[in-house]
């Protein structure tokens, strides 16, 4: 799985290897180390996981010196075993050591937001609920952090508030109640922006029905409650469970009959997947 977009990959790797950089460079490398040694590196798991983010840590290597030669052993969205070899990097050695941090804080971050990602998804695989993710991501990352979901077997849901119509529980109290809302969301999209609504009791699920919508968002119900609301739904729209949602509760939530559950957790609690990098010098630098 390649992320989609190479340009803003590059703008958000350069703007992490200008944070650690800073004005000066990495000068411990520069006073230790000899400007025409060469070294060879593997970028290896610690721990098992699912991998995400390879295409960001070659940018940091590539964009920190053009002659590093990166090669990957795995591709994004494989499952790792502890021990072994991602890729290997070659090149000079001040180069490979400067890009070493921001390199494996992005194949750490993503790898984590996917191996729990993939985690959520075998909790469900019995079922015909997918895993979504939210916006609750790392500011300027968000487009990393989704492709990190995908790697992991989950689905994107909007990437910001411009792509779709999210009608939420405080949009809903200012317009004056569901309908109102929903009859101003519909008067004001394009043909081609979908509408969802959050609701969280029984009677506001009702309107909705009447009203119509693309997706209904069923927030914080219980799972009782949300097998009621799918069968009062009927088919007639999609179906979102969130909130409450964590590996002990996923499972229940999506026996329920949901089409999908939004677990923020995905992108704002994901642990990083460790991951390290071996260097070696070359024998001829």
């Amino acid at each position: 799985m390649q992320f989609g977009n190479p340009l803003l990959l590059a703008d958000i790797v350069r703007a992490a290897l200008v944070e650690d950089l800073g004005r000066a460079g990495d000068i411990t490398s520069a006073a230790c180390i000899p400007a025409q040694r060469a070294a060879t590196a593997r970028l290896m798991a610690r721990k098992a996981g699912r991998l995400a983010g390879l295409a960001a840590a070659e940018a940091a290597f590539r964009l920190t010196d053009e002659r590093i030669r990166f090669t990957a052993h795995r591709h994004d969205g494989d499952d790792l075993a502890a021990g072994e070899a991602i890729a290997t990097v070659a090149g000079p050695a001040r180069a490979v050591l400067a890009a070493e941090r921001v390199a494996l804080n992005f194949l750490g971050r993503l790898s984590g937001i996917a191996t729990l990602t993939a985690a959520y998804a075998a909790e469900v695989a019995h079922t015909r609920t997918r895993i979504c993710d939210t916006r609750k991501t790392t500011p300027g990352l968000r487009a990393l952090e989704k492709h990190a979901v995908a790697c992991g077997g989950g689905l994107n849901h909007r990437f910001g508030l411009d792509d779709a119509i999210l009608i939420k529980d405080n949009h809903i109290a200012v317009a004056g109640g569901v309908r109102p809302a929903l009859r101003a969301a519909k008067a004001a999209a394009g043909h081609l922006v979908k509408i969802e609504i959050e609701v969280d009791t029984l009677d506001q699920l009702a309107e909705v029905i009447a009203e119509g919508a693309d997706v209904v968002m069923l927030d914080n119900m219980a799972p009782g409650m949300l097998a009621e609301a799918v069968a009062m739904v009927g088919g007639r729209m999609r179906t979102e469970a969130s909130g409450g949602v964590d590996l002990t509760t996923v499972r229940a939530i999506a026996e329920t009959g949901v089409d999908a559950i939004s677990v923020g957790a995905l992108t704002h609690s994901a642990p990083v997947l460790d991951i390290g990098l071996d260097i070696a010098v070359d024998a001829a630098g």
